[in-house]
């Protein structure tokens, strides 16, 4: 009798073991399914997106008709003349930008976009910023509080002038993923006036110069004062630039050249409805 009680219970013991075990499992936080809602999270675009690297970015549009782009030109962020336009006006055409859903482009997207002939979304604008002078710094707080990018085209014989960013600044600025930089020659020559050898000399430097601080392959070239021909679109292309800016008037279009392209000049004083009408470009 005893015998038998004593597996009655150990019968029960078991069976209360496995009730429990179970009723744990079922009840236990499950850390499966929070994992999806994370992965959702992180690979949202934003909605200005030009600094942010996602998971999950949506697919570009393929266009119709070329792609016509606005490449705005500003020099120093300054007052004084007119290549200087003051941070307070460059904050005004950035919000601007913002509440009407540009999307400022970076260097890499600027050359999909126009070798491809698509775009991220419907409105874009490709910001630059040439000679990359000290005073450039003071954009940083604009470019993180509206989510933007700039391209700076920088003279790299200048980066121990007292007028123009450091390669420490210029690091400093590339480091928020708002900036990025390319080449403005080293010396800032007339390109027009030098030897073909001479030309190639300040491009490939510069370019040299870049891709080793940056660990990065610099594909842009913007001529100094605009000032190119024959020979420098030849050089070019032959040195490693996929694109170049001049300081021509006008929306910039492949048709023009990849070596030609041109931009728009913002002038100090130039009212917001002329800057609206200036980056008011369609298409489709």
């Amino acid at each position: 009798m005893f015998k038998k009680w004593r597996l009655w219970g150990g019968c029960l013991l078991l069976i209360a073991l496995i009730t429990g075990a179970v009723v744990w499992t079922q009840s236990r936080p499950s850390r499966v399914q929070t994992a999806p809602a994370t992965t959702n999270h992180v690979a949202q675009s934003s909605q200005h997106g030009s600094a942010t690297t996602t998971l999950a970015e949506k697919p570009w549009t393929k266009l119709k008709h070329p792609l016509k782009l606005p490449i705005l030109m500003y020099h120093s962020i300054s007052t004084g003349n007119q290549l200087r336009v003051p941070l307070q006006q460059f904050d005004r055409e950035m919000t601007y930008l913002k509440h009407h859903h540009y999307r400022t482009l970076t260097t890499a997207e600027a050359i999909r976009a126009l070798t491809t002939n698509t775009v991220p979304q419907k409105k874009v604008v490709w910001v630059t910023l040439d000679d990359a002078y000290r005073d450039n710094l003071k954009i940083l707080p604009v470019l993180r509080r509206n989510h933007q990018h700039v391209t700076i085209n920088a003279i790299t014989g200048f980066t121990t002038k007292r007028n123009h960013l450091s390669l420490s600044a210029m690091r400093r600025m590339r480091d928020t993923g708002r900036v990025d930089f390319a080449s403005h020659t080293t010396n800032h020559l007339d390109l027009t006036t030098l030897s073909a050898k001479q030309q190639r000399a300040e491009l490939v430097t510069s370019k040299t110069w870049l891709d080793t601080k940056f660990d990065q392959d610099t594909r842009l070239l913007c001529y100094p004062a605009g000032r190119n021909n024959a020979t420098t679109r030849r050089l070019a292309k032959q040195t490693g630039y996929t694109l170049a800016l001049t300081t021509r008037e006008g929306v910039a279009q492949l048709s023009q050249g990849r070596y030609s392209l041109e931009r728009l000049r913002i002038a100090p004083g130039m009212s917001l409805a002329a800057f609206a009408s200036l980056v008011a470009v369609k298409n489709s």
